[in-house]
């Protein structure tokens, strides 16, 4: 029956059958030539001839050890030796017991004891054999990265933590290593180059951790992990690896970036530790040279304070430990200032860690993806603060609330807000959405739709942070937006600096020339905000006029002006 069972291919194994004996030969030959193609030897130097000729095609060599010119010993030392060759199982033929330790030190996979009196035996023995050799084969075609022959990510956490299983005691440094601006790389020099590059690091990470007595991964497309024995001298380790580098690709323009892990805790995952290394090789991330980042006890104590907010999130709503603020906007093209509308601002008053700075935890909550939920507690409190100022005072104060990027292409945002506002009883137009510049710049495309889509509903949209990214002034002519937030950046030195002011006036200018109503940020005192005025900027919002405030002191800025109104 021929043997179809590894991986479902059809073919027929070849097994090579080494002994000086013709009788043996072909005794041997008669019982695995039912399931196996056969060839034969006489001696080793024919069976290293032949071996070497059907490298590629061979799956078993069965061998005698007692053969003369090149006995069975000597074969098996030179296939050992053979990088390529050794992958061939060889099933040692004998009947001496004390061959076998022998034999098994020089690589050998199984043995068959003559003389041939069981033919089942023989072949499965033989079947056995073949299959292993070939699982084998597949397991270190998967646990090498094919380009650069460093291990692949989820084999070097294998590797790692055996490592530490049998060197417990062992100080170890993580590292991982990045190659700057390697997609640049490609598009300037080609995919091909890049692959040069990436197969070079690879290259020379593996010396480096072979002399050193480590292991590495390429974990990502120009991304590696390195776990060496502790050493304080990284730094000139890295510049050592550049240079090496530079010099097998012939190109001095690569620079790499590492973070290290120094002396890594065996009390925690091998994964964390190079989470470790990963954070402290992004804190060089945008550098232009070759540089380095140790992580270090700030770190780590940002990081137990970043993780300890993510999971108190939930409970943070659910205790309502986050509160919205508002900070107003005035409307400043008539002769006196006008209270025109607000920002909703989240605040988080943590109960032991007091007032968390939203700078903290805002970012973090992007980067995650939390940030949703908390801009879905404050659409919801916005809207209903609308409507208490609206029963109250008998007017609407519009607020305008934030709409991050992934709100963005969330298929139930128009519903969301739609329901959102007639819960309340308020008309769309009463309640405003900033998206930040950025979100415009990326796929824009798809932004713009939902934008299109949201004012046809009656929503008014502002762009948040003009001027902060890389958008450019006629961007301006094809975006859908009812107002501009001028980035406070811009307003900050606009009385020392007059190119700050110039800017300022031309872009007032064109987004006058687009019909586009312009917002000031920032605004902290009478010079900044008079220059603004005389610009012709229409409103402002800064703490020349008020900080956030909760709702409660916001009531009095609204009933001052009611009162101003009466007077």
């Amino acid at each position: 029956m021929q043997d179809t069972s590894l991986r479902g291919q059809n073919i027929t194994r070849r097994v090579l059958v080494v002994d000086d004996e013709q009788i043996n030969r072909e005794l041997l030959g008669m019982i695995i030539s039912r399931e196996y193609e056969v060839i034969y030897a006489e001696d080793g130097a024919e069976a290293l001839r032949i071996i070497r000729e059907n490298e590629k095609t061979l799956s078993l060599v069965m061998l005698d050890l007692m053969m003369p010119e090149m006995d069975g010993y000597e074969l098996l030392a030179q296939l050992h030796r053979d990088e390529v060759l050794r992958r061939i199982p060889v099933i040692v033929l004998t009947s001496e017991k004390s061959a076998e330790v022998k034999s098994l030190q020089l690589g050998a996979a199984d043995f068959i004891t003559k003389p041939y009196d069981m033919p089942e035996v023989i072949l499965a023995r033989v079947r056995r054999s073949i299959e292993l050799a070939e699982d084998n084969l597949m397991i270190r075609a998967t646990e090498t990265d094919e380009l650069t022959g460093l291990y692949t990510k989820d084999y070097f956490f294998q590797y790692c933590s055996r490592h530490d299983r049998y060197f417990p005691d062992m100080a170890m440094d993580a590292m991982v290593l990045n190659i700057n601006r390697f997609h640049l790389i490609n598009d300037l020099k080609g995919r091909r180059f890049g692959d040069e590059v990436l197969a070079a690091v690879g290259g020379c990470i593996k010396g480096t951790v072979d002399a050193n007595g480590g292991l590495a991964c390429r974990c990502e497309t120009d991304t590696f992990q390195i776990y060496l024995g502790h050493s304080e001298d990284c730094p000139d380790r890295l510049g050592q690896l550049t240079e090496m580098i530079r010099t097998k690709l012939g190109w001095g323009s690569i620079s790499l970036r590492l973070g290290i892990y120094h002396n890594v805790d065996m009390s925690i995952d091998i994964e964390e530790r190079f989470d470790r290394a990963t954070l402290a090789c992004s804190r060089q991330r945008g550098t232009y040279g070759t540089s380095y980042c140790v992580y270090d006890t700030e770190m780590h104590e940002k990081e137990l304070f970043n993780e300890r907010l993510i999971s108190e999130i939930d409970k943070a709503l659910t205790e309502r430990q986050f509160k919205v603020f508002y900070q107003p906007k005035y409307d400043i093209r008539g002769d006196k200032p006008v209270l025109a509308s607000a920002e909703a601002l989240i605040r988080w008053f943590h109960p032991e860690l007091g007032m968390v700075s939203p700078g903290a935890f805002i970012p973090l909550f992007e980067s995650n993806g939390l940030i949703q939920k908390l801009d879905r507690f404050v659409w919801r409190e916005a809207a209903e603060q609308i409507k208490r100022w609206k029963e109250a005072y008998g007017r609407t104060v519009p607020v305008s609330v934030n709409v991050s990027r992934m709100d963005i292409y969330d298929p139930d945002l128009e519903e969301l807000l739609l329901d959102i506002v007639r819960s309340n009883g308020l008309q769309p137009n009463e309640y405003l959405l900033e998206i930040t510049e950025s979100a415009y710049t990326n796929d824009s495309s798809q932004i713009i739709k939902t934008v299109e889509q949201l004012r046809a509903d009656g929503f008014r949209v502002e762009m948040d942070d003009f001027g902060s990214g890389y958008s450019s002034l006629n961007m301006l002519a094809a975006l859908p937006i009812d107002a501009l937030k001028l980035d406070m950046r811009f307003v900050r030195h606009i009385c020392e600096n007059p190119r700050d002011m110039m800017l300022v006036e031309m872009m007032l200018e064109i987004s006058r020339r687009l019909g586009i109503p312009v917002i000031a940020e920032g605004v902290e005192n009478e010079e900044q905000y008079r220059l603004l005025k005389s610009a012709g900027c229409e409103m402002i919002q800064g703490f020349y006029f008020s900080r956030p405030v909760p709702p409660e002191e916001f009531d009095l800025l609204i009933e001052r002006e009611e009162n101003k109104v009466k007077c």
